[in-house]
């Protein structure tokens, strides 16, 4: 670009000071001789017009080419103006009219280098038309060379006008992938709180409540057995294990631990000791009932079915007045299932009416991929099912 700004004033002015430098020896040297000038100076000024007009419309170019064939002609020496033809070619004429435009100013320029040679003959006219491609054939080749760079160079600020693009589309792309990965972390950040708070509120009701419940109920009885200093004594002794294991699962629920059940024995045996100490409290036996071959499971599976159990089994206590009570875990190919079932009043579970122990509940299998369904109506007693996928045992 910046070769073309520093050559611009020889490519303009230049074909003008060469005809005039023709024009002058034109005149000086048929002034001598005695010859007309008139229609010499008639065609250098066509000439001059054309030149000026091809630079606004190429149709021109052609026009002044006749004119420079004529005066080649006429007087060889005007071959030295086909410089100032190549020179228009070059910058008035599209590709591939620029090559016929090319290849046509050297026809002219070889025809004035070959004023000499007699056409007439066949060694003479092999001669034109050997001296016409020593001029075509380098010029045309030139022209290519010229207009495949040009391509290439067009080719060149193309890509970097579309690297600048996709680098823009980029760079937008990455701030907005940026606003969306603050917006997941915040996210990520607000689940992470709901969860916790919702383990915790599980944790509570699984533990505190249940506990604070049992507290009360074994002090109620205490205070109406005043006069069984026996009895007295073992609603006492009860409420005082019940406020000790309450506290020892809330600062295990605080750090997220296992239940005390799950610590020193596999599912089953803690089921048993959660149903003997139901059992205990309320005055009425748990059938404990194991079915298929026990087997590992990780922990969280463990502590959602010990949970169910114990939501189960508390929900008996305060609303059912059952008779019979079951737990049945079985141990299946495809899963492991927890069943919780009594012959109370039942209720109907569509009333809409469910408290957060069953919705916590529900909430721990559910997290596993596994399903909760409870069966119920009133008077027909109640049948909690918690079944976990054999995926979520691996």
């Amino acid at each position: 670009m910046d070769m073309e700004r520093q050559w611009h004033p020889v490519f303009a002015i230049g074909p003008y000071v060469l005809l005039a430098v023709l024009v002058a020896y034109t005149m000086i040297t048929k002034w001598a001789d005695g010859a007309s000038l008139l229609l010499d100076l008639l065609l250098c000024g066509l000439a001059a017009v054309s030149m000026l007009l091809a630079r606004l419309k190429p149709v021109f170019f052609w026009a002044l080419l006749g004119i420079m064939l004529v005066l080649v002609i006429r007087d060889p020496w005007f071959g030295c103006l086909t410089p100032a033809g190549f020179i228009y070619a070059f910058r008035v004429l599209r590709w591939p009219w620029e090559l016929v435009g090319v290849a046509a100013v050297a026809v002219i320029a070889g025809t004035a280098q070959a004023t000499a040679v007699d056409k007439s003959t066949l060694f003479g006219l092999l001669s034109y038309i050997g001296v016409l491609a020593a001029n075509v054939g380098p010029m045309c080749l030139f022209a290519w060379f010229l207009q495949r760079g040009a391509k290439h160079e067009e080719e060149r600020e193309r890509t970097m006008l579309e690297l600048s693009e996709a680098n823009r589309r980029l760079e937008a792309t990455l701030a907005v992938n940026a606003d969306l990965h603050e917006r997941l972390l915040s996210q990520a950040r607000e689940a992470g709180v709901l969860d916790e708070r919702q383990r915790m509120a599980r944790e509570i009701h699984d533990t505190l409540a249940q506990g604070l419940i049992g507290i009360i109920a074994q002090l109620q009885a205490a205070e109406q057995a005043t006069d069984d200093p026996a009895a007295w004594q073992r609603h006492l002794s009860l409420a005082t294990g019940l406020a000790r294991e309450s506290l020892s699962e809330a600062r295990r629920s605080v750090h997220a631990l296992r239940p005390a059940p799950l610590e020193t024995g596999r599912l089953a045996d803690a089921l048993s000791g959660v149903a003997g100490r139901w059992s205990a409290l309320h005055g009425l036996e748990v059938a404990l009932t194991t079915t298929g071959t026990p087997r590992p499971m990780p922990p969280e599976v463990e502590v959602a079915l010990l949970r169910t159990a114990q939501e189960a089994l508390a929900n008996v206590a305060k609303h059912a007045q059952a008779g019979r009570v079951g737990v049945t875990l079985s141990y299946m190919e495809d899963s492991v299932a927890l069943d919780v079932r009594d012959d109370g009043k039942g209720f109907d579970p569509a009333d809409g009416s469910s408290g957060f122990g069953l919705i916590a509940m529900r909430q721990r299998v559910e997290g596993l991929s596994g399903t909760l369904q409870i069966e119920s109506e009133p008077g027909a007693g109640t049948g909690i099912s918690a079944s976990v996928p054999a995926e979520a045992l691996l």
